[in-house]
């Protein structure tokens, strides 16, 4: 690691869209144990606007920047995200992932075995693990165990008539929807307490709604309803355990900075130890996977549907004459 003589762990930040300026570099700037070591965009006009608001540099090559770092956090498309993490963690840099780690299974294995090989730690920034009041919530249900049920919807409206969302013009999210924008989160949630998805069934709703049924190693069973294009009057998000204790629901939290100042510590307290963090980069691979089979799921669906439409339907056949 390359920390300063003060001991801060120095990252730098790649991507310069709304979600890196209004969560990733504040909460960079403001961390007591963090040189904000630089910004990388795809715009240099950008990256040099939000390294100017932020008193750090922007960097014209993003390879620069991961010399200069011990971590670099992304704030990019997830298949973007994919293809800089695998030459920043070859680099000896730490990896502060956002969700998903990459939309192709193919990507995302490819990141973690990338982090492996560099000996780099690795975060996914899924905002419920690290939220104090959910993070902690979710390790109480973990630890309680006893579940036979777990029931959550996620409902945005980032994609309802008039929607005024910066986030809505983001061409990955209007490609993948909801399945893989707000999917992870629930999935964050669902895997450490009822265990590793073992089967499951997905079934497209209207627009970009889907519906997962899952079974869990742990016997357990779980639904998640996903869409990012709910009215905005039956948008909101709820998640719910149902076992030996009753039912238990998931309490609300107050949006991404402190949360995601908690992945930041989380990712420098496993790069000093050495010690995985259970929402890494291998987690986020194996959410990677099982929404990657629901969306296989559901595009085969769809291609049968769409054949099933162009087979002429059978003739009706004539009303059979009444017996002598």
């Amino acid at each position: 690691m390359t920390t300063d003589a003060g001991g801060k762990f120095r990252i730098g930040l790649i991507g310069t869209g709304p979600w890196a300026a209004r969560t990733h570099a504040p909460a960079l700037a403001a961390h007591p144990d963090v040189e904000f070591a630089g910004v990388w965009g795809r715009r240099p006009e950008a990256a040099a606007e939000l390294a100017t608001a932020f008193g750090t540099t922007a960097y014209e090559d993003e390879e620069e920047l991961f010399e200069s770092c011990d971590a670099v956090a992304f704030a990019l498309p997830p298949d973007v995200q994919a293809t800089l993490a695998l030459r920043a963690a070859a680099m000896g840099c730490h990896l502060l992932l956002d969700k998903p780690v990459a939309t192709t299974v193919e990507a995302a294995r490819q990141v973690a075995d990338f982090a492996d090989l560099g000996g780099v730690a690795s975060v996914v920034f899924c905002t419920l693990r690290f939220a104090e009041p959910t993070a902690r919530w979710i390790d109480e249900q973990a630890a309680a165990g006893g579940w036979f049920l777990g029931e959550a919807h996620w409902l945005g409206s980032l994609f309802a008539p008039g929607s005024t969302s910066a986030y809505a013009a983001s061409p990955w999210r209007r490609e993948k929807g909801g399945l893989w924008d707000v999917g992870p989160h629930v999935l964050s949630a669902y895997l450490p307490v009822l265990g590793d998805v073992t089967d499951m069934t997905a079934v497209r709703g209207p627009a970009d709604t889907h519906h997962l049924v899952m079974h869990h190693t742990s016997g357990a069973t779980s639904t998640a309803t996903l869409t990012l294009s709910a009215p905005p009057k039956a948008a909101g998000a709820a998640l719910a355990f149902y076992g030996e204790q009753g039912r238990v629901a998931m309490p609300q939290w107050d949006g991404a900075a402190g949360a995601y100042t908690r992945a930041i510590d989380a990712l420098i307290e496993s790069a000093r130890t050495g010690v995985p963090h259970p929402c890494d980069v291998r987690f986020g691979t194996r959410i990677t996977e099982i929404l990657a089979e629901a969306e296989a799921q559901m595009t085969a669906a769809a291609g049968q549907e769409e054949a099933s439409a162009r087979v002429s339907p059978a003739r009706p056949r004539p009303p059979c004459s009444p017996s002598p």
